[in-house]
């Protein structure tokens, strides 16, 4: 018979598992675009569209209806054993229900205890104990108003403003073909991060093909992709050397000043 597993083992397992969710810098399994703190939302006082937050980014303006960045709620109602502010026969809506800010998204959190206690570990805009920040224009989440994205070829951060432009440019090698970066082989590995190729003698150490895990990037440690299952394009030259040069311009006599 397998040992029972007491309460206080259970809790801490589950808290070690967290830990090492946080160091990998974000929590998977949350959707993005669907979560509080990313939706989109517009200022009563100067009309603009701007992701969800606890004060107007253009205006500064205090929302009247503020929303949960964790939960979703724009109201409690009286009853709950959870709040941490007890509203008897009192429902609880705009400054009342909030009890703090998120200083990662910049939001308006709940007073539930629930919400208060989990949602600055499992913000979704968090990079390691630091707020998101665009890999294009290197601003964070609080330099800007918008929504942020992640890239789904390298899963870099992107703000709105450099999303569609990043999307179309993300999925080309630095390189004119497809050879690995040590030797002059084919690549059946790339790194989307890094944008080079590896072969299948410098795609990883000993240990992790034994292992069977995923191959990491030498250069950056993300995970290597085979080159079969993408859609990836090689670098060209519109006005380089590949292009043949024009016959005119070698048969161009130059006048002489005499």
């Amino acid at each position: 018979m397998p040992i029972k597993k007491s309460g206080q083992r259970k809790k801490a397992e589950k808290q070690r598992e967290r830990q090492k969710q946080i160091q990998k810098g974000r929590i998977s399994g949350i959707e993005l675009h669907d979560h509080p703190c990313n939706l989109e939302t517009e200022c009563r006082e100067c009309g603009r569209m701007q992701r969800n937050r606890a004060f107007c980014y253009f205006c500064g303006a205090i929302h009247k209806n503020p929303q949960c960045c964790q939960c979703g709620r724009i109201k409690c109602i009286p009853g709950s054993s959870d709040c941490v502010i007890k509203h008897p026969n009192i429902n609880a809506v705009g400054l009342q229900m909030v009890g703090a800010i998120c200083d990662f998204c910049e939001a308006w959190i709940c007073h539930s205890k629930k919400c208060l206690q989990t949602h600055s570990c499992y913000c979704p805009l968090r990079v390691n104990d630091s707020p998101a920040e665009c890999i294009e224009c290197e601003r964070s989440i609080w330099e800007h108003g918008g929504k942020m994205f992640t890239c789904t070829t390298c899963e870099h951060w992107l703000c709105g403003d450099d999303f569609f432009e990043h999307q179309a440019s993300c999925q080309h090698l630095d390189g004119e073909d497809f050879k690995c970066a040590s030797c002059n082989k084919f690549g059946s590995y790339i790194c989307l991060r890094c944008k080079v190729s590896y072969c299948d003698d410098h795609q990883g150490s000993f240990m992790n093909k034994v292992s069977k895990q995923e191959l990491p990037c030498k250069k950056c440690g993300y995970g290597l992709k085979e080159t079969k299952a993408l859609s990836v394009s090689t670098k060209t030259h519109e006005y380089g050397r590949q292009e043949a040069q024009d016959a005119d311009y070698d048969d161009y006599d130059y006048e002489s000043d005499d």
